[in-house]
């Protein structure tokens, strides 16, 4: 199992989240999934607080997504399925609705589940090295309706589609094209360039920003019907329910293609 942690550091006015699982190239686990949500929801309620910067601990890494090694134990079965993504969710949620603006700082790998988190931060910034990736459809995951509805609100339609359906490497200049982040600047400048938005962003008046937050936020939102929510969640059950579930986690142990069958 992980041994990550959710690491908080305050500097004046603004608060630094840390993912910190380094040897795992700070993949969540399911308890970093916990502590992320729960120190949000916290910050969210300081009126102290002028910006949030989401990072990962060294340079090799933003976020490598969630930690496959616990997905046998705690990610098998339907009911299973169900709390591990509502634990996502609630931590993506918890950025997506802060008060405050949330800054995604990405150095290195950001992949799957480390995009999901990317994506409900405000502001994307990322080091032009860095790699993102998608690879749901490489391990036989089902992905959620929220998250989808942020790829498809924040890089359209067309570009979502070709990152769920290729599963391909983007550089920090393909995503910045494609909207995945904001700004990429060159490995070296990286740091100084968030430390300078940062102040920006935190030197704002914060109830402009907040009313702002806000009003963006509604103005990007989207109520399907419950019969259409109700066919997303069993569309998302079945992949984790199929054979191809567990050959993309073999295949994943055992670094090699997986083979899938569609069932």
């Amino acid at each position: 199992m992980s041994s990550g942690a959710v690491r908080l550091d305050l500097l004046d006015t603004v608060a630094y989240l840390t993912i910190a699982n380094e040897a795992r190239l700070n993949a969540m686990s399911m308890e970093m999934w916990k502590a992320l949500a729960a120190h949000v929801e916290a910050l969210d309620a300081r009126d102290d607080i002028r910006a949030v910067v989401l990072r990962g601990e060294g340079r090799r890494a933003f976020v490598s997504g969630a930690d496959i090694s616990e997905f046998t134990a705690l990610r098998s079965g339907a009911d299973a399925v169900r709390a591990y993504d509502a634990l996502v969710e609630r931590a993506q949620a918890a950025l997506e609705q802060c008060r405050h603006p949330v800054i995604a700082a990405i150095q290195g790998f950001c992949l799957g589940g480390g995009i999901g988190l990317a994506l409900s931060c405000d502001l994307r910034y990322a080091a032009r090295g860095s790699r993102f990736r998608m690879p749901a459809a490489r391990l036989g995951l089902g992905y959620g309706f929220r998250g989808m509805h942020r790829a498809v609100a924040l890089l359209g339609s067309a570009n979502a589609t070709e990152m769920f359906f290729t599963a391909r490497d983007y550089d920090g200049t393909e995503a910045a094209r494609i909207g995945l982040v904001h700004e990429c600047f060159n490995d070296e400048d990286f740091e100084r360039a968030i430390e300078t938005l940062v102040a920006r962003v935190a030197s704002n008046a914060p109830l402009t920003l907040r009313a702002a937050k806000l009003a963006i936020r509604q103005a990007t939102a989207l109520q399907p019907s419950s019969e259409v929510l109700a066919e997303m969640a069993h569309s998302v059950q079945t992949c984790f329910a199929s054979r191809d579930y567990a050959e993309g986690q073999r295949a994943f142990a055992a670094k090699r293609s997986p083979v899938f069958h569609g069932a």
